[in-house]
C-alpha cells in the first residue's frame, strides 16, 4: 500500500515558491520564511499565492508533488501536475466505459449506494450515542427510507434515475444535519448548501472540506493510472475533475461531513474563526483557516481498517485505496467495484 506523505499548507497570502537544492524555499516581499524539504511532501496547497519558480514546478512535476493553488477564501484556482502514469489500455477503457451510460450506471450507482450507506450509519450512530439529544424516531425513519433507496439503486441501469435516486436520499439526509451539530447551535446552524460564497459558517467549512477532498482524490486516481477528468456518473465539462468527483461522493459525509461536525461539537473552531462580508459571505479569518488545516492533516493520519481490503491504513489513503479498486475493476480483476463501506 502506498505510503502517506505530508501535505504543505501556505496560509500566508503574497508567498512565491522557490527551489533551493530538494528543498522549498518560501518568500515573501524578498524576506525568506521558510525552507522544508520535498522528499516527504505529496502535496502542496497555497492560498492567495504570488507565484511560483518554473524550476519549483519542475522538479515538483517530475516527482508527482502536486501543487493546488487556492484564493485566501478557499475557492480552487489551479492544480499543477506532471506527466500521466499508467497503462494507456487503462485509461483507453475509461474512455470506453465513459461513453456508455449502461456502463457508467453500473459504476456509478456502487459510488451513490456507498454514500448512501455512509449516511444511513452517520444517522444510526446518532441515534445509538445521542439517543436524548436527538429524535431518535425521525433518525430511524430517514435511515429506513435511505435503505429503500439503496435497494432502488442497486438495480438501476439508467443515470438519470440514479441522480434522481441521489437527489431524494440527499435531500432525507441534509435535513438531519443541523440536528447533528450538538454544540455552539446559536453560532453553527445548516438550513441547506450554500456554496459560491458560502452564506453561513457551516456551509464555509464543508465548502474547504469537499475542495481538500477532491483535489486528494484527484491526486489518487492519477496515481494508479486514471484520467481525473473523465468521469461516469458526474458526465464530461471542460476544467471539471468528474472522475474525482465521482469517487469522492462516498467519502464525502463519512469523511469531510464527520470531519465539519467534530470540529464543531468538540469546540475546535468557534464563531471568532469566521468574518461574515458585505455580501453574505461568510469566510475563515487566517487563524481559523491554519485550525482547520491542522485538523484535516491530524485527521488523515488516523488509521483505520479498510472495509474490503481488510488491511490497517491512514485515512489519507483511502481515496488512493478506492482509487485502485476501480482500477481494479477498469482491468477486469474484479466483477464489480467495491464502494468504500464504513461503520
Amino acid at each position: 500500500m502506498k505510503k502517506l506523505l505530508n501535505t504543505l499548507f501556505i496560509t500566508q497570502p503574497d508567498v512565491y515558491l522557490s527551489l533551493d537544492g530538494d528543498n522549498v524555499v518560501l518568500l515573501k516581499d524578498q524576506d525568506k520564511l521558510g525552507r522544508l524539504p520535498l522528499h516527504n511532501l505529496e502535496s502542496i496547497v497555497a492560498f492567495g499565492y504570488t507565484g511560483a519558480s518554473p524550476a519549483f514546478m519542475g522538479y515538483c512535476a517530475e516527482r508527482n508533488i502536486s501543487i493546488v493553488f487556492m484564493t485566501m477564501n478557499g475557492r480552487f484556482l489551479a492544480r499543477v501536475v506532471g506527466e500521466s502514469k499508467g497503462n494507456v489500455i487503462l485509461r483507453k477503457k475509461q474512455c470506453l466505459v465513459s461513453e456508455s451510460e449502461i456502463l457508467s450506471a453500473r459504476i456509478a450507482r456502487n459510488f451513490i449506494i456507498g454514500k448512501i450507506f455512509n449516511h444511513k450509519w452517520m444517522l444510526e450512530r446518532m441515534t445509538r450515542d445521542y439517543p436524548l439529544r436527538i429524535n431518535v424516531e425521525e433518525f430511524k425513519a430517514v435511515s429506513q427510507h435511505l435503505s429503500s433507496l439503496m435497494l432502488m439503486i442497486r438495480e438501476c441501469e439508467d443515470l438519470e434515475r440514479i441522480r434522481g435516486l441521489e437527489g431524494q436520499a440527499a435531500l432525507a439526509y441534509n435535513q438531519l444535519f443541523n440536528d447533528m451539530i450538538l454544540q455552539q447551535k446559536e453560532d453553527f446552524y445548516f438550513h441547506g448548501r450554500s456554496r459560491r460564497p458560502p452564506l453561513d459558517r457551516v456551509n464555509a467549512m464543508l465548502s474547504l472540506a469537499y475542495t481538500l477532498l477532491a483535489n486528494d482524490t484527484a491526486s489518487a486516481l492519477e496515481g494508479v493510472g486514471l484520467d481525473a477528468y473523465i468521469g461516469f456518473l458526474h458526465r464530461d465539462r471542460p476544467g471539471r475533475a468528474s472522475l474525482a468527483l465521482d469517487l469522492m461522493e462516498e467519502l464525502r459525509g463519512v469523511f469531510a461531513d464527520k470531519f465539519v461536525l467534530s470540529l464543531i461539537n468538540k469546540k475546535m473552531m468557534s464563531r471568532e474563526d469566521f468574518i461574515l462580508k458585505e455580501n453574505g459571505a461568510v469566510i475563515m479569518t487566517d487563524e481559523g483557516r491554519k485550525k482547520f488545516l491542522t485538523a484535516w492533516q491530524s485527521k488523515k493520519q488516523e488509521k483505520i481498517t479498510h472495509p474490503y481490503l481488510g488491511e490497517k491504513i491512514s485515512w489519507g489513503l483511502v481515496p488512493h485505496a478506492q482509487a485502485l479498486l476501480l482500477a481494479r475493476y477498469l482491468r477486469n480483476d474484479l466483477d464489480e467495484y467495491p464502494p468504500f463501506l464504513w461503520k
